[in-house]
This record gives structure tokens, sequence and C-alpha cells, in this order.
């Protein structure tokens, strides 16, 4: 029996595609025209001997054997990627300092962490759970060298990294009662979650009462959980008990989206520090595009 050796390029490419929900952005991520991406996916089936898409729609959905070939995939971009950064990042060493909001604490952050401690042995990363604001301003007394956090905070480098929705999060039988005030659970101010919020309900003309005010993400989904009421949050992260409330729940809509910023405490920071900010934005920018989306079951041509 002849063995197919799969091609790294096509099956970044079918990934990228899949995890951004359009090949058509795929194609400008990787630098290719969308008829070369055709040609790529064309070619990956005739390798795997399948069809891996199928038309649904506007847009293209992944078959039963297109959803077995994404994971391994990724399995073996990760792989790929890894073995490569570990290669060439043995001589590099050093300690960072990062802070993180509690969305991420609980997520992939883990598993990001784990994957650079393997490409990055000589490499220590202290890691800060903490609010935003918090965060950003241990960065500007130089307390934390990278940081990932909600909302515009100032700090001496920042970039916007991503736009995400937000999102009303509930117990799975939540209910507004008629005629009394929206029982709201969120951080103290300043939080960008619970103005935008407030904004919302006033805009909307409804009344609204704060129900639940915590320090922690898990004291706020605790009380979600509870039946307490509403919190203000983006779809990622939230545990599997609690759901995201659609537009049919009576809540009006929350805007603009809210922005997530890297914050950076160097103008040109070590090698240690610019690997793990390298290894951030590469998750940001696969993870983070789907969170609306579930996880890449259907893209668009």
């Amino acid at each position: 029996m002849q063995l197919t050796n799969l091609d790294m390029d096509v099956l970044r490419s079918f990934v990228t595609g899949t995890e951004l929900g359009s090949f058509a952005k795929a194609a400008d991520r990787l630098g290719r025209s969308q008829s070369a991406i055709s040609l790529q996916l064309k070619k990956l089936e005739e390798q795997v001997g399948e069809v891996l898409l199928r038309k649904d729609g506007r847009g293209l959905a992944l078959t039963a054997s297109g959803e077995i070939m994404l994971s391994y995939a990724r399995r073996l971009l990760e792989l790929n990627d890894e073995a490569l950064a570990a290669t060439r990042g043995v001589a590099v060493e050093g300690w960072v300092r990062l802070g993180l909001v509690q969305d991420f604490a609980e997520s992939w952050l883990p598993l990001l962490l784990g994957r650079f401690a393997r490409a990055h042995p000589q490499i220590r990363v202290d890691v800060q759970v903490d609010r935003g604001v918090n965060l950003a301003e241990a960065v500007e007394k130089g307390e934390l060298d990278l940081a990932l956090c909600w909302g515009d905070y100032p700090s001496p480098r920042r970039r916007k990294v991503a736009e995400i929705p937000l999102r009303w999060i509930g117990s799975s039988d939540f209910r507004l009662v008629r005629g009394e005030p929206v029982p709201l659970l969120a951080f103290k101010q300043p939080c960008t979650f619970r103005t935008r919020a407030i904004e919302a309900l006033d805009a909307a003309g409804m009344p609204w009462r704060i129900a639940f005010n915590s320090p922690s993400l898990a004291g706020l989904y605790a009380a979600v959980e509870a039946g307490l009421g509403v919190t203000p949050r983006t779809a990622e992260g939230i545990p599997s008990r609690l759901r995201v409330l659609e537009g049919d729940s009576g809540l009006p809509a929350m805007a603009p989206a809210i922005d997530l910023y890297l914050h950076v405490g160097a103008e040109t920071p070590p090698p240690a520090t610019e690997r793990l900010r390298e290894a951030l934005l590469e998750t940001l920018a696969t993870g983070l595009v789907s969170l609306d989306l579930g996880r890449a079951k259907k893209v668009r041509a």
C-alpha cells in the first residue's frame, strides 16, 4: 500500500478557512488567491479520497469526513509549528510576566501555555489573572510585560487585536418578568461590560437594578447559574451550564462590540516576550473569530 503524505500548506489553508469561517478570508491571511485556495481544497479531497465540504446555502459546511480531517489537521499543524518553534527557540530563554482577564484563564490559556512550554523550555512564564484596568496599570508601571485586556485602558503601547460582540448570559431557564427591573449581575465600576449593559437597557427604556456585584468572573457565573439575573459578557469561555440569551429573550442588543487589546510593556520586547506575544496573537487569530459561529461548522467560500 502506497502511503500518502499530506501537504502542510494545504492543511493550513483548510484549517484557516474553517477557523475564520471564510476561505476568502483565509486567502487574504495566507497571501494566496481564492482560486489557489480552491485548488488546494480539491487536492486535499483527492488525497483522502473523500468529500470534505458540501454546499450549504450560500456557504460551505463540513461533511462528517471533513470534521474528522479538521481535527487531525489541527493536531498535525500544531506539532509542525511546535517542532519548528522548539528547534528555533533552543537558545531563547528568559522570564515573561503575562496578565490576562479572567475570561481566558480557564479556556484556551492552559493549552496555549502547555504548547509554549514544550516549544520554549527555557522561557518561564508567570501569569497574573485580574481585571483589565488593573492589568493595564501593571503594564504601565512595569510590573507586567504583556497583558490581554477588554477595553481601551491606557498604557504605553497597546494594540487592538479583536472586536468581540457583547452577549447577555443567563441560566438555562432564565425569563424576564414583565414589569420588573432587569436583574443585572456585574463587576463593580470601572467595567466596560457593566457600562455597555446599562446604556443598552436605558436606550431601550427598560428599568434595571444591580442584583449582584462580584470581583470575580467565577462569582458572576455562579450567581447567573443560581438564577439571580443576567450578566453582560462575550461568548468566550462561558460555562456549559449557562447560555447566550438570544433576541427572543426580550433583552436589547448591546453595541458596539467590545475591543480586546494587547498591552506591551517595552517598545522593543526581549526575545522571550516577543515569542510569547507571537503565540498569543496566533491563538487569537484562530480562536476568537469563531466565538459566535460555533466551532467552524459552516464556512463561506
